[in-house]
């Protein structure tokens, strides 16, 4: 296994999945700062900047439930290739609205588009995310899993560090329309990644309804105590780091006196230090 760290990129199949991440992560994290400096820069107003994001969290949370049971009653490479391409369409949409001037800090009430977008963007991942990961152990298999998965994180991290830069100093130079413009590119060449990849398992649509499975699913992960503690440690992560990193743009612009490059550089090293912990 250490002798071979990529032999998971040996799999064609695999290789298109890999593109299709890379085409997904950066375009979510080079979003961390062009929605919330853009947000803060309409209003200046710290409630809406955290409402924005609830728009974008709360649909992510209660339809990933919704998700789980698409993914088995649906070819995940459709799901996956609609979810990208409903988000290369949310970001294109915000992308002309800031060209054609209806997002700008001269109508600080053009907000209300962010919270759409974001609630648009909440509910393509939640109800894509549970496809595109389970459709890893059957791209790869049981042999290969443990290493997709290391690659995969990796390539999740790399992109956490490299994006929110990247963003910033796109912001800096073009313009936050460049930013959502380049989020469409990237979206899109997550597209053409998923069109060639080859359909997984086979569907089978099982006799019970959409709830019931739920239902079924809560009381599983409910008896399962390992599963639990690995869910409240995730929770508790996710509720001591997600808000810092969410209001970046108040410290930013209120307390370091820095623009949208400083706050790109600040999230990359606060994903260096949250990989590090």
């Amino acid at each position: 296994m250490y002798r071979q760290p990529l032999s998971s990129l040996r799999n064609p199949a695999f290789r298109l999945y890999y593109g299709a991440l890379i085409g997904q992560m950066a375009s979510m994290n080079m979003q961390m700062v062009a929605r919330g400096f853009l947000a803060y820069d309409l209003t200046g107003s710290e409630a809406i900047l955290g409402s924005i994001t609830l728009a974008a969290t709360v649909p992510m949370l209660l339809l990933s439930l919704f998700g789980g049971v698409i993914a088995e009653r649906v070819q995940k490479k459709y799901v996956m290739l609609i979810g990208q391409a409903g988000s290369a369409m949310v970001a294109l949409g915000v992308a002309i609205a800031l060209t054609l001037g209806y997002i700008s800090p001269t109508i600080p009430e053009s907000w209300w588009i962010l919270v759409i977008a974001s609630m648009l963007q909440g509910t393509i991942m939640g109800l894509m995310m549970p496809a595109r990961q389970a459709i890893l152990p059957e791209i790869v298999g049981e042999q290969q899993l443990l290493n997709a998965v290391s690659l995969n994180v990796m390539g999740m991290n790399l992109f956490r560090i490299m994006s929110p830069a990247i963003a910033g100093f796109l912001i800096e130079a073009f313009g936050y329309k460049a930013v959502y413009f380049t989020m469409t590119s990237l979206y899109l060449m997550a597209v053409v990644f998923i069109v060639f990849l080859p359909p997984t398992s086979k569907i089978s649509i099982p006799e019970s309804g959409a709830f019931r499975q739920i239902k079924e699913g809560l009381s599983y992960v409910r008896h399962e105590t390992t599963i639990l503690i690995i869910l409240a440690f995730t929770l508790a992560g996710v509720i001591l780091s997600f808000p810092y990193m969410m209001l970046m743009p108040v410290f930013a612009v209120d307390v370091l006196k820095v623009g949208a490059g400083g706050m790109g550089i600040l999230i990359s090293v606060s994903g260096i230090g949250a990989i590090i912990a």
